[in-house]
């Protein structure tokens, strides 16, 4: 089958088709979202998800409040579950599983569904126990993704829900069917942008090899919708390259976490926001502790600095997680390989057995994996 064998890096370089695909699909793949929103005359949004939903989501966060004008809040699963579940009548509760099996997500749909509430996923397959326990189910279309570690999952959950607000504010008239096509070009311009960073990536990493391939300890920082950006490279450079790293937003890292920094320390700041300047001093500040800071910038002013990874793109803020993604999913792809750490501690394994995330159907469904090494 067509899916066999493939690694991260092959849903990493199928992110841009895929954008554009959906773009050009979005009426269609967001329409069962759109209408429970539409027509169930809520307010705002609860998105339960977590790990790598729950960074795409962060990824979106800023673009569904700035286009259609709601609070969004982002919650996990468990902590839904076990604390944090006061919603009511105005809130569109939308629990997220890519797979479809995850245990908390089918938990989080329990404490919904006991409320009396509608009961709302969001998933990668709508066949699954996910979708059979669901009022409402939409398929954000990442198509087959069988790898453990998630790449395109992440992008194309963004994309979705961007593509919910500007569908969504369309309906209910805060956006003209112009302003809509404004901002899916914006989106299909996204594609390119990402496929550029992609093809820059390697050179990078050659260029800066001993320091990237020499991480011990590090932070990924960002703001605005970058910090979900951060916080799916920190999660990616610890599940891969197996390094202990933090994610923070940007002013907040040096409050605190990097009184712990040493010259082994290595830093990822994204550029983004109205924060530029001080983005770039952080940047300068952090080279006085250690030499492994990178900048990630589409400012023209920083291109050809030391340590600066510098792609110019014309877009809004709240657009740039879709192409800032693969840097952090390339690298750590390319180095667990080069490190030869795809295959964990065996105690690990065990552990995660004791404690599956996942229901006994995941076994047999499209999302399982091909291999136990997960590359």
């Amino acid at each position: 089958m067509e899916h066999k064998n493939k690694t991260m890096l092959d849903y990493i370089a199928s992110c841009p088709e895929y954008i554009r695909k959906n773009v050009a699909d979005s009426a269609a793949l967001t329409k069962p979202l759109v209408d429970e929103y539409v027509n169930g005359g809520y307010k705002n949004i609860w998105i339960i998800a977590c790990g790598s939903s729950y960074n795409g989501s962060l990824c979106a966060r800023q673009f569904i409040r700035r286009h259609l004008r709601c609070e969004v809040k982002l919650v996990t699963p468990f902590h839904f579950v076990t604390s944090e579940h006061d919603f009511d009548e105005t809130d569109m509760v939308v629990v997220v599983s890519q797979s479809g099996y995850s245990l908390n997500a089918l938990d989080a749909i329990k404490v919904i569904a006991q409320k009396g509430r509608r009961c709302i996923g969001l998933t990668g397959d709508v066949n699954s126990d996910l979708g059979k326990v669901c009022d409402v189910v939409a398929n954000y279309g990442v198509g087959r993704e069988t790898v453990a570690y998630v790449t395109r999952g992440v992008t194309t959950l963004a994309l979705f829900f961007m593509m919910f607000a500007v569908e969504a504010a369309a309906r209910l008239g805060l956006k003209t069917q112009a302003q809509v096509e404004e901002v899916k070009q914006q989106l299909l311009a996204a594609a390119d942008v990402n496929a550029a960073v992609q093809a820059q990536v390697p050179s990078f990493l050659e260029a800066h090899y001993r320091q990237l391939s020499g991480m011990t300890n590090a932070y990924v920082c960002g703001v605005g919708a970058n910090l979900g950006t951060a916080s799916e490279g920190a999660l990616k450079f610890g599940e891969t390259i197996s390094v202990p790293t933090a994610a923070y937003e940007v002013e907040e890292y040096i409050h605190g976490p990097n009184i712990q920094m040493t010259p082994r320390y290595s830093v990822f700041l994204i550029d983004g926001g109205e924060g530029s300047a001080r983005i770039h001093q952080i940047f300068e500040g952090s080279r006085i502790v250690t030499d492994n800071v990178f900048l990630l910038t589409n400012q023209a002013a920083y291109s050809g600095e030391e340590n600066v990874f510098s792609v110019q793109m014309d877009l809004p803020e709240e657009i740039t997680p879709l192409c800032w993604l693969p840097f952090f999913q390339i690298l750590a792809y390319q180095l667990t390989t080069d490190l030869d750490r795809w295959n964990k501690h065996p105690l690990q394994r065990r552990m995660e057995k004791y404690v599956s995330s996942k229901s006994a159907n995941y076994v047999n469904s499209p999302f399982s994996e091909d291999t136990p090494g997960r590359a």
